[in-house]
């Protein structure tokens, strides 16, 4: 995209913001960082301008110091330990006598283990200021006053140490990288329409500020870096990270290099370096280049390398099925404890198999549209963008796939289903730290939120499902959405009315639930009575097999829908019925045919409505 066609759409964006009552708060970072590879210690300073678009006048702002979190007895430290099932990236397990037990990691660090991020000399377009630091939030009140539409430059001096890799950011991962620096500096939080998101870190997820970002990074020459932002000093520090070239024309007695990177409109910056990094790059979709950073291992390189046309090709998929992704450059690093998004950048494990590196990069790639463009708060709807990614993600992996299935879907609708039956379902609506165990989280987060865009299909049909994409990537792209967005996106597209969905499926646990009555034989005709079992209703997809092996589909619209989805199968016939309103539990229609002639009755052959008890959804004479 041409700079002038991209600085035209995003004014465009922040023009229909403006005419339609959207803000947003905008946080434009410049830092220095230098860090030393021998002590895992870093200083820097920051300047920040922060723009208030909000109608508030702010007396205070609050920003994330999320390293603090890596200390023994910290709030993140209390909760491993507590919770019911603690994630085991985050435990040791020990013997006690007979028993096997969790210990929290966090628990053992020594004082040279520890992650910290300490701030001093904070000042207010110079004013010195009185800060209060509790963890991992930092409390700022402001010399003066921030009114509606200005703005204010915060500086501030910062020193923080690396902890050992706990979880996502750190040093010496399991697989040996050196540095996996993610949510590094002092960050400002969101304020939003809803106040602000001042949230203590518990190792969930983020919310960021839009904005910018201007980072010098300064530590051993021997280090390659990789993340966040575009290089702006390849020959300074003799790298041509665009074709991944090294020069050696580095001074001998020069122990240290500063790389320069800046990154227009993320919303955070993270970056690793390890000095054994293989730096390869690819030709992406639409002008962009893929770089790909991982150890300089055989078995690890013979993988990586087979996975970058793959890479390549599952962002051309997004970008069809999505949206354009609007950066030039997108780099999967070898760091971490798994997979975790960042703007322009993951950091993922780099060992494994082809197939598993493959799905899982498909996954964190798909965060770049749900999470680092369409940017929902990951801490109050982690399913908005964990199950929207999901969703794309396994659409991907089946378009992927030797032999496609009709339902890429049907292992997240089963992982709910399992969830809803158990008894220990939570809403959609709670808080990410909320949940009671962390397999309820990831079950809802991942399965039930990619559920709940699958059945969109289901709602309102393929096609309509494909214009949503488009048209909530077209009009949130660098905002904020939220669940009432995608709800009035699906419904502008559609003609719909969708509030029931939304309520039921996400602020409640009601469950949905259908089954056969009686099936009778009347008058030369069959009676057919169905039952609504669950609380929560749905528009009714039916297929009659008749005993001659032909086959007949019947709709049932649902009250308060008012909407009738187009036959999702154009080449058999359908008969439309009359709807069906909530306050009825009951529903009888007819088929014109003898009871006799009909051999199954099957409620949602297609499997993409998530009916938690199956076993009645099907009458066979």
């Amino acid at each position: 995209m041409k700079k002038m066609l991209f600085l035209g759409t995003l004014f465009s964006s922040f023009f229909i913001q403006a005419q339609t009552g959207y803000w947003q708060q905008r946080a434009d970072y410049k830092m220095e960082v230098s860090l030393d590879v021998k002590t895992y210690r870093y200083s820097g300073k920051q300047e920040l301008t922060y723009t208030n678009n909000s109608q508030d006048t702010l007396r205070k702002v609050y920003y994330h110091l999320y390293n603090n979190a890596f200390q023994p007895g910290s709030e993140m430290d209390m909760r491993i330990q507590h919770i019911k099932d603690p994630d085991s990236r985050m435990v040791d397990k020990i013997k006690e006598g007979d028993k096997e037990i969790k210990q929290s990691r966090i628990a053992k660090l020594k004082p040279e283990e520890v992650g910290f991020l300490h701030v001093n000399d904070v000042r207010q377009d110079g004013a010195l200021l009185s800060v209060k630091e509790v963890e991992t939030i930092l409390e700022v009140p402001l010399a003066l006053p921030l009114l509606p539409g200005k703005s204010t430059v915060l500086t501030l001096n910062f020193e923080g140490q690396v902890p050992v890799q706990i979880r996502r950011s750190g040093r010496n991962n399991r697989e040996g990288i050196a540095l996996s620096m993610a949510q590094w500096y002092p960050k400002m939080a969101e304020f939003d329409f809803e106040g602000w998101h001042a949230d203590p870190y518990l190792a969930r997820e983020f919310h960021g500020v839009w904005g910018s970002f201007d980072v010098k990074i300064t530590l051993d020459k021997n280090y390659i870096v990789g993340g966040t932002g575009y290089l702006q000093n390849g020959n300074e520090i003799g790298y041509n990270y665009q074709e991944a070239g090294v020069k050696v024309s580095i001074p001998k007695k020069q122990k240290t290099l500063t790389w320069h990177f800046v990154a227009p409109d993320v919303h955070d910056f993270t970056w690793a370096a390890d000095p054994d990094y293989i730096h390869d790059t690819y030709p992406g979709p639409n002008g962009v280049t893929l770089h790909f950073l991982y150890k300089n291992k055989p078995e690890i390189e013979l993988t990586w390398k087979a996975i970058e046309p793959k890479v390549a090709t599952i962002m051309d998929l997004y970008n069809h099925w999505v949206g354009p992704y609007p950066y030039k450059q997108y780099s999967v690093i070898q760091g971490g404890d798994g997979g975790m998004e960042y703007a322009m950048c993951t950091l993922i494990l780099g060992e494994g198999k082809l197939d598993g590196l493959t799905g899982l990069i498909a996954h964190e790639m798909g965060h770049s549209w749900f999470q680092h463009i369409l940017a929902t708060n990951e801490s109050k709807h982690p399913w908005m963008d964990e199950g929207f990614t999901s969703y794309i993600e396994d659409k991907a992996m089946n378009a992927l796939a030797a032999q496609p299935v009709a339902n890429p879907y049907a292992g997240a609708f089963k992982g709910y289903i399992n969830l809803a039956n158990s008894g220990k379902e939570q809403p959609l609506s709670t808080h990410a730290d909320r949940y009671d165990e962390n397999r309820s989280y990831s079950i809802a987060s991942y399965s039930k939120g990619e559920v709940f865009l699958a059945q969109f299909e289901y709602l309102l049909g393929r096609t309509n499902m494909d214009k949503i994409l488009r048209k909530y990537y077209d009009d949130f792209k660098f905002k904020h959405p939220n669940p009432n967005d995608i709800k009035r996106t699906a419904e502008r597209v559609s003609g719909a009315t969708l509030d029931w969905y939304l309520t039921d499926f996400t602020k409640t646990i009601n469950t949905i639930d259908y089954g056969f009555g009686a099936v009778e034989e009347k008058d030369g005709a069959t009676v057919v009575n169905l039952e609504r079992i669950g609380r929560m209703p749905m528009p009714i997809d039916l297929q009659v097999t008749y005993t001659d092996g032909s086959k007949e589909n019947f709709y049932i619209p649902l009250r308060l829908m008012n909407f009738e989805k187009p036959n999702p199968d154009p080449e058999l016939a359908r008969v439309v019925l009359p709807d069906w309103a909530w306050g009825n539990p009951n529903y009888q229609f007819r088929i014109a045919k003898p009871l006799s002639t009909i051999k199954s009755i099957v409620i949602d052959p297609a499997g993409l409505m998530a009916d938690v008890k199956g076993n009645n959804n099907k009458f066979e004479r």
